[in-house]
């Protein structure tokens, strides 16, 4: 595994404020000794592991499989959001974020289009939501 790419793994790691630990719980079958390694250049992981590190950390796959293969620019990873210095996030937001990263795509969609409040009846979709949610409290309480 070449130096560029653990340096690469270790920013992206950093600025998603993950500690190695952390990360490698988001990993299948990689230690936090396995992260370790990898960020000194020392433990070359597999493209599969690449691509979950890439998600948990809120970088391009694109880039870490790229420098992987000895290709592209460090600079290529897109820095998360959460990570901006000029951006503080509540408790909330920050689960809210959490939350996000862990969705599959058509849940992502469904969460962009509520808060973009779509005009193709996301104002529906938010009201059924809130009945719906109001109807399970409601079961749930008289259990």
């Amino acid at each position: 595994m070449s130096k560029k790419l653990g340096e690469l793994i270790k920013k992206a790691r950093t600025d998603a404020g993950l500690t190695q630990e952390q990360l490698a719980k988001k990993v299948d079958g990689v230690s936090a000794s396995d992260i370790s390694k990898a960020e000194r250049g020392e433990k070359e992981l597999t493209q599969a592991a690449l691509k979950q590190i890439a998600k948990a950390t809120g970088v391009t796959q694109a880039s870490l499989l790229q420098a992987a293969k000895g290709k592209g620019k460090t600079g290529t990873a897109k820095k998360p959001a959460a990570a901006s210095s000029s951006m503080k996030l509540t408790a909330s937001e920050k689960k809210l974020v959490e939350l996000y990263r862990k969705a599959d795509d058509k849940t992502k969609k469904a969460a962009m289009d509520i808060l973009k409040k779509k005009k193709d009846g996301s104002d529906e979709m938010i009201s059924s939501l809130m009945g719906t949610a109001a109807e399970v409290i409601e079961l749930l309480s008289k259990k």
